[in-house]
C-alpha cells in the first residue's frame, strides 16, 4: 500500500484563520454570538465555523481533529485529553448494560484494566481472545456483541492484527471493529483495511516529544457527531477535553511524523536484526523470522518501516533489571514507561505497563518475566547504542 503524507495531513496545516503558517491558538473557554437564534441552533446541531464552548469544540482542536482524520483517512475525528479518554469514551458511547465486547488478550495494561475491572461494574462484559484465532473470535460472538477491539501492533509482544479478516467478521455480524493504532501511525491505516474506528494515544509517536498526554478518535462524521451530542454524547458529557495549547503543539509536530516514523523504524530494525544474530529472542515484525512478518508486509504502507517498538527476552527479571539499569548508565536511553520519544525508552512490561494483567494471564499470552520493551529513539548512529547494549549483555552472560 502507498501513503503520501504530502496529500493528507498537510492539507490542513498550511494557514490559520489570519494567514499565519500555524493556526492561531484560541485561548478561550466560551465564544460569543451575534444573536440568540444562532446560539440556539448550535445547541441543536454542529454548524461549520461556529463554536459554542470548548468542552464541545474550539478552533485549534478542530484544526487538529481535521488533520488526524486526513492522517487516518476517515471522514472525521475528535481529540481527547488522553488515549484512555478516547478508548473509554468510544466504548461507553457504543455499549450499554448487557452488551459485550471481544478484545485481544494482549493489549495495553490500562485498556485491559478498563475492560477487565471497570466495565463489568457497568454491566458490560468483555471476552478476551487471541485475535489470531479467527475461528475462536467468531465463536465468541453473540447477539449482545457490539465491538471487536484490537491493536494494530499489540503491546507489548508486537503481534500484528489481521485487520482485514477481523473486519470481515465484524461486518458479517453487524458489529464495530475498533483498532488502537498507537504503535503504527502512518505505517498501518486501519480504516483502509476495514476498521470502523481508529484510536490513538497521541502522547506517543504522533506528538513525539513526551511533553503532553492526549488521544484521538477517528471515524465517520456520524459517529463523531454522536460522541459530541450535547444531550447523550460520551465525549461531550464525560468531558475529556484537550487543552488548546497542547493541541497546537501536537499540530506542529504532525509535520515531522513521517520523517520520525521512518527513522524510528530504521533504528529498530537494525537493533532487532543484530540482537537476533547474537542468538537472542527478539519480538519485532520487521524480522523475516517473525510469525507475523508476511501479514505485516501485506497490510503496511510503503516507505515508513516496521515501527519503532521492539522487545527483547533476556530470560529473567533480574537480567532485565540489570540490563535496563546499565543501559541508562551507559546513556543508551531512559528507564521509563511510554514510547515515541526521540530518545530510546525501555521498561519491563510485566512490572509496569502490563502489570494490570494477572501473572497467570501474562504467562498464557507469552509475556516473559525477562521481557524488555524498547521504544527505539532517533539516534543518528544507532550502532553506538548497539555496542553499549552488547557490552552489557556480555556482563550478564547472555552472549559471549
Amino acid at each position: 500500500m502507498k501513503f503520501d503524507p504530502s496529500t493528507s495531513i498537510h492539507d490542513y496545516l498550511v494557514f490559520g484563520e489570519f494567514g499565519d503558517v500555524n493556526p492561531s491558538i484560541t485561548d478561550s473557554s466560551t465564544f460569543t454570538f451575534m444573536n440568540p437564534k444562532k446560539m440556539e441552533e448550535l445547541f441543536d446541531h454542529e454548524i461549520e465555523g461556529c463554536f459554542l464552548y470548548s468542552r464541545h469544540w474550539n478552533p485549534i482542536n478542530k484544526f487538529l481533529s481535521n488533520a488526524l482524520a486526513r492522517l487516518e483517512d476517515t471522514e472525521s475525528a475528535q481529540v481527547t485529553s488522553s488515549g484512555m479518554g478516547a478508548i473509554s469514551s468510544t466504548v461507553l458511547d457504543i455499549c450499554s448494560t448487557g452488551d459485550e465486547i471481544i478484545s485481544g488478550r494482549t493489549i495495553y495494561g490500562g485498556t485491559y484494566a478498563l475492560f477487565k475491572n471497570f466495565l463489568p461494574k457497568l454491566g458490560i462484559k468483555v471476552k478476551f481472545a487471541d485475535l489470531h484465532n479467527l475461528k475462536k473470535v467468531e465463536e465468541l460472538i453473540t447477539d449482545k456483541t457490539k465491538i471487536i477491539y484490537g491493536e494494530s501492533i499489540n503491546n507489548p509482544l508486537l503481534e500484528v492484527t489481521d485487520i482485514p479478516s477481523l473486519s470481515r467478521i465484524a461486518k458479517k455480524n453487524g458489529i464495530r471493529l475498533i483498532i488502537d493504532n498507537t504503535f503504527s501511525p502512518m505505517i498501518i491505516s486501519p480504516k483502509r483495511l476495514g476498521a470502523d474506528i481508529v484510536i490513538h494515544s497521541m502522547t506517543k509517536f504522533i506528538n513525539g516529544t513526551s511533553d503532553c498526554v492526549a488521544g484521538c478518535i477517528c471515524s465517520t462524521h456520524d459517529f463523531i457527531c454522536t460522541l459530541t451530542d450535547i444531550n447523550t454524547g460520551a465525549t461531550m458529557l464525560l468531558g475529556p477535553v484537550l487543552d488548546s495549547y497542547r493541541a497546537a503543539s501536537i499540530l506542529k509536530n504532525l509535520h515531522s511524523l513521517h520523517i520520525r516514523m521512518k527513522k524510528h523504524g530504521e533504528n529498530a530494525l537494525f537493533l532487532a536484526t543484530e540482537f537476533e544474530k547474537l542468538g537472542l529472542k527478539v519480538f519485532y515484525p520487521g524480522l523475516r523470522s517473525n510469525k507475523d512478518h508476511e501479514l505485516m508486509n501485506s497490510i503496511m504502507n510503503e516507505g515508513f518501516g516496521y515501527g519503532g517498538m521492539m522487545a527483547l527476552d533476556v530470560q529473567t527479571y533480574e537480567n532485565a533489571s540489570h540490563l535496563m539499569t546499565r543501559m541508562q548508565e551507559e546513556k543508551v536511553g531512559y528507564l521509563a514507561v511510554s514510547l515515541g520519544y526521540f530518545k530510546t525508552l525501555f521498561s519491563s512490561p510485566g512490572h509496569s505497563t502490563s502489570s494490570e494483567i494477572p501473572e497467570e494471564e501474562q504467562k498464557t499470552m507469552g509475556l516473559s518475566e525477562g521481557l524488555v520493551r524498547f521504544s527505539v529513539g532517533l539516534d543518528n548512529d544507532i550502532t553506538i547504542a548497539f555496542e553499549r547494549i552488547k557490552k552489557i549483555l556480555k556482563e550478564i552472560k547472555l552472549i559471549n
